[in-house]
């Protein structure tokens, strides 16, 4: 099959596109025809080897953990999903090896959910991973509740656009940062934008002199100390970007794959509650241009890769 590999760390110039062995299809996985893929920074860490020391990397590595598309063969224990199938999945294993970013995967049976109706492959494969991470974080780890007002940083952004959705739904006032471009993005999504940087807490604080009840930091470093300043009493503060979040009594956070964490998103994105954006798309081939636009890290919601089928079937 055609996939995007590559077979040492590096920047994009190490991704190649080319022929790569079939992927096997274990007893609780599923084989599944992938339309498209997504991009998240995650992705390009790994690939620099940042995440050495937590996933061993099988050579050549095939990347990219997000996926929607069709089933084409469920393992022989799996009982929960039928050829034709769409789906959805943050297909996540314990190594680097056999990714989203290929003509099939065989995703395991906990990473996948039902695709959501309403939405295009292109749409649907930006949900899994932002959406998992937004989900666990608000409902799991911050239990953010109704009337609480909740910071999320990176408003704009993959995770972050997902959060303000989420925060807003479950009854929370949610303020946003985000550039000032995006600001009514960000209110579009249900949230109240500040412009990020210098005198961020100022800004904040003049939304909410009491201070935030729960704090989603996307970013890291500075942001974390200013958010930690802007905590009512019993606030609480996770991080997704930066361990040195327990520093300021906060917790760190890295998503798992949950297959009825999934379900719950597919759900409320039919339900209207969570909409995906997509900024941007190329065709698999060009997965090394949408790694280069996603690294520059100034995207608003997702940008995906696609596998064009009717070519591959004419």
């Amino acid at each position: 099959m055609k996939a995007i590999s590559y077979s040492r760390y590096g920047g994009p110039e190490v991704l190649a596109f080319g022929e790569v062995r079939d992927p096997k299809v274990g007893p609780d996985s599923v084989l599944v025809k992938v339309r498209a893929a997504s991009v998240n920074p995650v992705d390009w860490k790994a690939r620099e080897g940042h995440l050495e020391g937590l996933f061993e990397a099988a050579f050549p590595v095939v990347p990219g953990w997000d996926v929607s598309g069709v089933v084409v063969r469920p393992g022989v224990a799996v009982s929960e999903f039928d050829v034709g199938d769409e789906v959805i999945g943050y297909v996540r294993e314990d190594f680097l090896s056999r990714g989203t970013f290929a003509e099939y995967v065989a995703a395991p049976l906990r990473t996948l959910a039902r695709k959501p109706r309403n939405l295009s492959f292109e749409e649907a494969a930006g949900l899994p991973l932002v959406g998992l991470t937004a989900y666990q974080v608000l409902v799991k780890v911050l239990q953010v509740k109704r009337g609480e007002t909740v910071l999320v940083h990176a408003a704009a952004g993959g995770v972050g656009s997902i959060a303000v959705q989420l925060a807003a739904h479950l009854g929370a006032r949610v303020i946003g940062t985000a550039s000032e471009p995006n600001h009514d993005f960000v209110r579009g999504l249900g949230g109240e934008p500040v412009t990020y940087g210098e005198g961020l807490g100022e800004r904040v604080r003049g939304l909410a002199p009491e201070g935030v009840d729960a704090v989603l930091d996307t970013v890291g470093g500075d942001a974390l100390k200013v958010s930690a300043n802007l905590l009512a009493p019993e606030g609480r503060l996770v991080s997704i970007a930066d361990v040195g979040v327990v520093t300021y009594g906060g917790r760190y956070y890295f998503v798992r794959p949950d297959a009825e964490d999934l379900q719950r998103l597919s759900g409320l994105a039919e339900q209207g509650v969570v909409r995906m954006h997509v900024s941007e798309a190329f065709p698999l081939e060009r997965a090394a241009d949408a790694y280069r636009l996603n690294e520059e890290g100034r995207t608003r919601g997702k940008i995906v890769v696609t596998v064009d089928w009717e070519q591959e079937e004419t």
